[in-house]
């Protein structure tokens, strides 16, 4: 949790109960606090996972410039400008919403949003969390929320994201020869079998298309790699609390004019919003009236 006292979600139980497969929302939180993650299976309807894809299309284009984002992947950033309704319905899922809100407070904001598509032969990424930009020693308050919404079936063969569960909870890196921007940007291309450190708890995230893995932002993971003969594409809003920077300057990714047409809670969410009492004022009032709203 960001805060000593767990913060409360708008999010109303009954939105998420035809999401739970049959779980109490009680036992999945726990199991989220636990082990760092949780994962909801086939939530995403076909034709929504049709409609993701097909805005994505004209956009997968450029691969990676480095060993952190792929020299044979996609990475396709900027979602929101790029095509506010499809997006702006994933980032405000009630699931997400409940978990990031829950673990954030209502003044969460999104801080990136960016389609990742393996292609065979990609390698296995350096371990990382999502929040390792704060600079607070471990184990640490959790200061974000990762989602991975799945386009394409995640496989032990395509590239799953793998992660060491519990790993929110450790005093430090765990060994894990961790090496900040220097490993993290490689310019080398490395093999395919490649695999710096390995790690015995390790786990894959094997999930249908059209499913969603909510995971904390100081859990260790990273992407797989992909030997199979098909690409892996994924989707993934990631959450802060409403005082750190976001990865993705929002301000500027997302054009006023569209964002003056985005739902009131998409617009919160990039930063359109006051955490506290003031912080986010844009000439000592509420950013909305920039946008005369």
């Amino acid at each position: 949790m960001s805060q000593d006292v767990e913060a409360v979600s708008y999010i109303s139980e009954d939105l998420l109960t035809p999401f739970l497969g049959g779980r109490s929302l009680k036992d999945v939180w726990n199991e989220y606090q636990a082990q760092g993650f949780v994962v909801f299976e086939n939530i995403m309807p076909a034709h929504e996972i049709s409609r993701v894809r097909d805005a994505l299309f004209p956009y997968l284009t450029k691969t990676g410039r480095n060993d952190f984002e792929g020299f044979k992947s996609n990475r396709v950033y900027a979602l929101l400008a790029k095509a506010p309704d499809v997006f702006s319905d994933m980032i405000t899922h009630p699931l997400s919403l409940y978990f990031a809100e829950r673990e954030l407070g209502r003044s969460c904001l999104l801080s990136a949003l960016l389609a990742i598509n393996l292609h065979p032969g990609e390698t296995v990424q350096p371990w990382h969390c999502d929040d390792q930009q704060i600079m607070i020693p471990r184990p640490r308050p959790t200061f974000g929320v990762s989602t991975f919404w799945t386009i394409d079936p995640m496989t032990a063969e395509n590239g799953a994201t793998e992660i060491i569960p519990g790993s929110h909870l450790w005093a430090d890196d765990g060994n894990l020869n961790f090496k900040r921007d220097a490993e993290l940007f490689d310019p080398k291309e490395r093999g395919l079998d490649y695999d710096p450190v390995p790690h015995p708890d390790a786990v894959k995230a094997i999930m249908p298309a059209g499913s969603l893995m909510i995971l904390k932002s100081s859990v260790f993971h990273r992407g797989g790699a992909n030997k199979s003969g098909n690409p892996r594409l994924i989707i993934t809003p990631q959450y802060c609390t409403g005082w750190s920077r976001q990865l993705e300057n929002m301000a500027i990714t997302v054009p006023r004019e569209k964002v003056a047409k985005l739902p009131k809670r998409v617009r919160e969410l990039i930063g359109y919003n006051i955490h506290d009492f003031f912080m986010g004022y844009v000439d000592g009032v509420h950013p909305d009236k920039a946008l005369g709203l």
